[in-house]
């Protein structure tokens, strides 16, 4: 099975990777870290990503592009305005090629890359994952290691809070931490379904994980008299 995957959770990421019977291959990834553009990276990521795995055959009888079976995205938790923009591209491609759509927690995916990297937690140890949620805020989750399919088990979160307050709680309560922070790759995020397959629990459920209401907001109405 090979999907695209899509993560505007921080920069802009696109992977194409493949699961042949358990061997995951990433066939082509694009990775721009500017948090800023992300509408205009995210088509220039997916051409290029494509392109990389040699997938530019066109579209097979069933409306599909050759060679792509699913498309995955991260939903967050990520500000506003760059994590709706690679979700609405994913509901595009996938709706426009007719695709099947699935949703990833981003966080998901740096804690599946930290523990690929080798760390390992000690007894009663969970890893904490956060990222930038501006207005001196963070968002987070924590871990327990993983299951037996590879899948992060997440014993926590996602949620927003301010680090101050977050260090607090975690103090008292006496939680042991690793911690973990950076920019999703698009090819962990495929990783992360392919180990939800295996575990029989994939989401469909695509939207996006703000955590809070948006920075903008309508203006109020001008008050009449009389």
């Amino acid at each position: 099975m090979r999907v695209l995957a899509i993560d505007t959770s921080a920069g802009t990421s696109v992977a194409v990777v493949e699961n042949n019977g358990g061997s995951v291959t990433v066939l082509g990834e694009s990775s721009v870290d500017n948090a800023m553009k992300h509408a205009e990276t995210i088509g220039s990521a997916i051409v290029d990503a494509l392109a990389q795995a040699g997938l530019t055959g066109g579209v097979s009888t069933t409306g599909r592009v050759r060679g792509i079976d699913a498309v995955v995205v991260g939903r967050g938790p990520a500000p506003f305005t760059g994590l709706r923009v690679g979700i609405a591209a994913a509901v595009m491609f996938a709706e426009g090629l007719n695709l099947p759509l699935f949703g990833v927690v981003s966080h998901d995916a740096v804690a599946l890359a930290e523990f690929e990297r080798g760390l390992t937690l000690a007894d009663g140890e969970e890893l904490l994952v956060t990222s930038d949620a501006r207005r001196s805020e963070v968002y987070w989750a924590t871990y327990q290691g993983q299951n037996e399919n590879g899948l992060p088990i997440r014993s926590a979160g996602p949620a927003v809070q301010k680090p101050a307050d977050l260090d607090r709680e975690f103090e008292l309560a006496g939680r042991k931490l690793a911690r973990a922070s950076g920019q999703v790759k698009a090819s962990s995020i495929a990783k992360i379904f392919f180990a939800q397959q295996a575990s029989d629990c994939t989401d469909g459920d695509v939207s996006a994980l703000y955590l809070r209401a948006p920075d903008a907001v309508p203006t109020a109405a001008k008050k009449v008299s009389g």
